[in-house]
């Protein structure tokens, strides 16, 4: 994904930054714990596509 890009995204619940998981595929979301699926190179960003992150889920 772009990063100039990713600079626009923000998290459609706190607006707050998503760092990219690009193994996983995924913009997560450190404060809210989701991860928003990313699929053939587009941002899934409805709070109903994501997934919470489990507590031992390391944020970077």
């Amino acid at each position: 994904m772009d990063a100039k890009f990713l600079e626009i995204l923000v998290c459609p619940l706190c607006k707050g930054p998503l760092v990219q998981d690009k193994a996983k595929q995924e913009l997560i979301c450190k404060g809210d714990r989701l991860a928003f699926p990313v699929r053939d190179g587009i941002p899934m960003m409805l709070e109903s596509e994501a997934r919470e992150l489990a507590p031992e889920e390391e944020v970077q």
